[in-house]
């Protein structure tokens, strides 16, 4: 079994007015041919609370700015273990939705790791989450997305 670097997150759904999630695509400095599309986010700092490590991984990773108060409360939580650069880490970290019309992603904020790991980002659908062969995280990404852009539909006469 191996040792666990126990970590809290905070990670963004970051929607644009299509529907569609921004997704970065990077790999595992120790793993190079495990390549694979996340969220915004990352590790909070020592009693940082879910929200401010939102606001501030997302302001770092795409330049936009909100106060606390837009990112109102997380939509999902889970719990995660994974590998990353020869370490394993086991990970609770919550979701924040988060609606744009549309954002010009600015990643000059990124620090060393994400400079030398993240290769590119874009906008994905639920059906192009769906239909890719590229793997993604969460997994349950596409069902969630689903969830939190549905459009209540009028009710049938």
């Amino acid at each position: 079994m191996p040792d666990f670097i126990l970590r809290r997150a905070a990670r963004v759904l970051l929607v644009d007015e299509a529907g569609r999630v921004l997704l970065f695509n990077g790999f595992d400095p120790a793993r190079p041919d495990h390549r694979y599309w996340f969220t915004p986010g990352g590790g909070l700092e020592p009693a940082e609370s879910a929200a401010a490590g939102a606001a501030r991984e997302l302001a770092e990773e795409t330049g936009l700015l909100l106060p606390l108060t837009e990112l109102g409360d997380p939509v999902w939580h889970e719990e995660i273990e994974f590998p990353f650069d020869g370490q394993w880490y086991r990970q609770e970290q919550d979701f924040f939705l988060v609606r744009v019309p549309s954002w010009q992603i600015d990643t000059s904020g990124f620090d060393e790791v994400e400079r030398h790991t993240i290769e590119s980002h874009r906008w994905w659908s639920a059906d192009e989450l769906e239909s890719t062969a590229e793997r993604f995280y969460p997994n349950e990404l596409p069902a969630l997305l689903r969830r939190l852009t549905a459009v209540p539909r009028e009710p049938a006469c």
